[in-house]
């Protein structure tokens, strides 16, 4: 039976939880049907290599990720009720900052508008994970952010394949990191439902176009930055790449 609109975003314990999580969920999986299906259509040709329709939109769903995992990784590393959940949120909050930045250098160069802020259903991501407390809290964030990561990691491996700009090509090697770390320390808080995880990382409910695009950013607005966090250890460094020369 189609999940009603109405009930969209609401969390329940027990088999309530399995639809709400597939319409959550749902907006990482738009980033895998659009570069899976979408033309490989070139928009410029850049000194860093050709730039497709794909391309552009990783860069954007990259970027989008960060916009609601970022905030929904602090609060985690406050509310989390384990030392495993609060770890988890600052490997996420670490790793969204340095994906944000090489999303923001990567922009400009490649005349890329990023928005400024997450979808409307990824904001009901970290609305409803601040809707609950206590492992309430925990497990309902563990499990929505399993599945997008799920979803978003065979993206990356495709992207990665398959692009011929090496800006591009270097974001996918370090959101193939960034997210297989997150992964790992998700799975670390014993907290994943893997039955339920699995099965909506290959659920695909239609959903409003409207909900699953970010919003556009206003003409002139600066690119707001997930701010780094000097006081967390850098996870990251090795996987960190430096800029790539001009070619061509």
């Amino acid at each position: 039976m189609p999940l009603s609109r109405t009930r969209i975003g609401t969390v329940f314990m027990g088999g309530a939880l399995v639809l709400t999580l597939s319409a959550l969920a749902y907006p990482a999986m738009l980033g895998v049907q659009n570069i899976a299906t979408g033309t490989s259509r070139i928009v410029s040709n850049t000194q860093f290599g050709p730039l497709t329709e794909a391309d552009r939109d990783f860069v954007v769903k990259v970027r989008s990720a960060g916009l609601w995992e970022y905030p929904l990784g602090e609060m985690s590393m406050k509310r989390g009720t384990t030392k495993e959940m609060k770890e988890a949120g600052k490997h996420l909050v670490v790793g969204h900052a340095l994906l944000d930045a090489n999303c923001r250098r990567i922009a400009t160069q490649l005349y890329i508008t990023l928005p400024n802020q997450a979808t409307p259903q990824q904001q009901q991501f970290v609305a409803t994970a601040a809707s609950k407390s206590g492992k309430e809290f925990d497990s309902t964030a563990v499990n929505i952010m399993r599945v997008t990561h799920g979803q978003i990691f065979p993206t990356i491996a495709k992207i990665r394949a398959t692009t011929k700009n090496t800006l591009v090509r270097q974001l996918a090697d370090q959101a193939n990191d960034v997210v297989l770390d997150h992964i790992s320390v998700l799975e670390k808080t014993g907290l994943v439902n893997f039955d339920q995880v699995i099965s909506q990382q290959t659920a695909a409910p239609q959903l409003p176009k409207e909900q699953l695009t970010p919003p556009v950013p206003q003409r002139g607005a600066p690119v707001v930055a997930l701010t780094p966090r000097p006081d967390l250890p850098d996870f990251y460094n090795a996987a960190s790449p430096s800029p790539a020369p001009a070619t061509g």
